[in-house]
């Protein structure tokens, strides 16, 4: 393996570090010092944080799954995307876009992941009202995962390709 290769795992599961490690600090936080359905108000009611632990997936989908039906929907098939998504952004040459959104997608999917089999739940504890935009309670690794889906989506949509970019350049003059 070529230096630079092995510079590249290393900066990437650097990365991949730092998220989980800022989703599961936050959890850690908040089980020591939240007590279950405690609420504490900030920014006029518009932020909360209380805690919750959710048994399902996003938004409790899932929750009244049971036997193996609940193992597979909840912790396999999340445990071998997660793992697809590590072994894609190790093995391909991606930019720098792509490759950030997919460490806050999989580090996300991990620190959540984690949680539910270690607890058998995720630990959610924010809350987001706007009157007119209200979210379910979430976590850190919530937001990592939407970051970096939405950053996907971003670029996907708004990137332009090579071809196009010098469809639509002047024909430069030669210095001469």
């Amino acid at each position: 393996m070529k230096a630079r290769g092995f510079v590249r795992i290393i900066i990437i599961l650097a990365l991949l570090a730092v998220v989980i490690g800022l989703d599961q600090v936050s959890k850690i936080m908040v089980r020591h010092n939240v007590m279950y359905y405690q609420y504490t108000h900030y920014f006029n009611d518009r932020f909360t944080l209380t805690r919750v632990e959710n048994t399902g997936a996003f938004l409790s989908v899932g929750n009244t799954l049971a036997g193996p039906v609940r193992f597979i929907v909840l912790n396999l098939l999340p445990l071998l995307a997660v793992i697809a998504g590590l072994i894609f952004m190790l093995t391909r040459q991606l930019n720098r876009t792509t490759l950030a959104s997919i460490i806050l997608i999989v580090g996300g999917g991990f620190g959540n992941i984690y949680d539910r089999i270690r607890y058998g739940s995720v630990t959610d504890f924010m809350h987001i009202n706007f009157g007119f935009f209200q979210t379910g309670i979430f976590n850190v690794a919530d937001v990592t995962i939407l970051a970096g889906m939405l950053m996907l989506l971003f670029y996907a949509f708004f990137k332009r390709t090579d071809e196009e970019e010098i469809e639509e350049s002047p024909a430069e003059e030669p210095l001469v």
